[in-house]
């Protein structure tokens, strides 16, 4: 079975920092936003913020809330790795459908970070479906929690603070997994 250690957390709180983290000591990485890059480009669409988010959204309102989840299951599946690291659930849904594939094997980890903190990192990081000022962060905030993302968070099994340097927040994130 699968170990699986997946990351919820607020848009730019650290999610795929704390993934790439464990990525480079060797543990495979799904990533949840990648299923909707990917149907944002199969759609021929810009990878914009209105667009990843849209296509987040429709794809949650045509298929179910646990799509996303869903899709990451195959992928999950096929990486054939004894511990993975899922980057970016998003809701309860999303958590239910993980711990039916996965159950007790499946662990949860919020990393929380402050508006403002995380505004900071979105301007430093100059993604394409990043958020040009903080009321458009507010605003995805808000898409995001309309999706289930604050009870996710609050079902969470570990919370990781983000609020101070990279080494800081790498040394935590070492010690969840016990590589530190």
């Amino acid at each position: 079975m699968t170990k699986i250690l997946a990351f919820v957390g607020m848009p730019a709180s650290g999610k795929s920092v704390a993934a790439s983290i464990l990525g480079e000591s060797g543990i495979k990485v799904v990533n949840m936003g990648d299923v909707i890059r990917e149907e944002v480009v199969r759609r021929g669409l810009e990878p914009t913020d209105i667009n990843v988010g849209g296509v987040g959204t429709d794809l949650r309102n045509k298929e179910g809330k646990d799509i996303v989840a869903k899709r990451c299951i195959p992928k999950i599946r096929a990486a054939d790795s004894r511990f993975l690291v899922v980057d970016g659930v998003r809701s309860l849904v999303e958590i239910n459908c993980f711990k039916q594939a996965f159950g007790s094997d499946f662990t949860l980890v919020t990393i929380d970070a402050p508006l403002e903190i995380r505004f900071a990192r979105v301007q430093a990081r100059k993604r394409s479906d990043d958020m040009k000022d903080i009321n458009a962060l507010r605003i995805r905030d808000e898409r995001e929690l309309g999706w289930g993302m604050g009870e996710a968070i609050a079902a969470a099994d570990i919370v990781i603070e983000n609020t101070g340097t990279l080494e800081d927040f790498r040394k935590k994130v070492l010690n969840v997994v016990g590589q530190s």
